[in-house]
């Protein structure tokens, strides 16, 4: 599409599906092949800054590193609840050594007196005594070798959790810091295309340039028309539009009647 400052209207880019006239025109908008040319540059720069600005807002790595905090969240939970069972473990066994202190702080004042005493029936007593303290001993000791072993296995799944949330942390830390020296290259790409940028818009007439800005805000705003197709697109030109555009002068700026991009044109357009 040639283009035609005279209308207004003729500034906004075609929308899709939207037919539009081969000829139309913006007579004021000239540049020389040069200017043109430059808009390559910028819709180049424009491209590196737009993806430098999304590598440093999300960086490859957030995704994962997100997963692994959900993750480690849920390890966390697991473990938080494997810490409980272990710690009743350790309760419990504390508990039967008390009751195994008890039993043998009787079982030795019962076997003084039995050793002191002159009394058959209080020797009977204590005997009996002393043999029902011997059960409740081994009660008490089959009890704490059970707990025992239900212990080394909590320890062991205890050990088990925090291994993998160290394996987490492990892939955090790491993925963390390829994440901010990401950050950084990016943000460093993006300043730099900037300056380029504001020196390649710097060289370029100001029709042109606010021309260009105004596209650039709707889709990209420059393509090299090669063999008949535009590579802001790359859609191929119908023979109309063409042929229109091999009507126009050089220092007439076209525009792709699809995307609305400023169509760069050189020996390699097939014109």
């Amino acid at each position: 599409m040639l283009l035609d400052i005279g209308d207004p209207a003729s500034h906004a880019s075609p929308r899709p599906g939207t037919a539009s006239t081969a000829r139309d025109r913006f007579d004021d908008v000239k540049a020389s092949p040069a200017d043109q040319r430059r808009l390559l540059d910028l819709a180049d720069l424009d491209a590196r800054i737009a993806r430098a600005d999304a590598a440093r807002k999300n960086p490859p790595q957030a995704a994962r590193v997100s997963e692994l905090i959900a993750r480690r969240q849920e390890l966390s939970q697991e473990l938080t609840t494997r810490l409980g069972a272990r710690d009743d473990l350790r309760a419990e066994i504390k508990r039967i050594e008390s009751d195994v202190a008890v039993v043998d702080a009787r079982r030795a004042r019962d076997s003084e007196r039995l050793a002191a005493s002159s009394n058959s029936k209080e020797a009977q007593g204590l005997e009996s005594e002393l043999a029902s303290l011997a059960r409740r001993k081994n009660d008490l000791e089959d009890a704490e070798l059970d707990v025992m072993d239900r212990l080394e296995q909590a320890e062991a799944s205890v050990s088990e959790q925090e291994a993998l949330i160290a394996e987490i942390n492990a892939e955090g830390g790491r993925l963390s810091a390829e994440g901010k020296q990401a950050v950084a290259d990016a943000t460093a790409a993006f300043e730099q295309a900037t300056r380029d940028r504001a020196a390649t818009a710097g060289a370029i007439g100001a029709d042109l340039l606010g021309l260009y800005d105004r596209i650039a805000t709707r889709t990209t705003g420059a393509g090299l028309l090669r063999r008949g197709t535009c590579e802001a697109c790359n859609m191929v030109l119908s023979g109309t539009d063409l042929q229109a555009i091999r009507q126009a002068t050089p220092d007439t700026v076209v525009t792709c009647p699809e995307c609305g991009a400023v169509l760069v044109r050189t020996e390699e357009s097939g014109l």
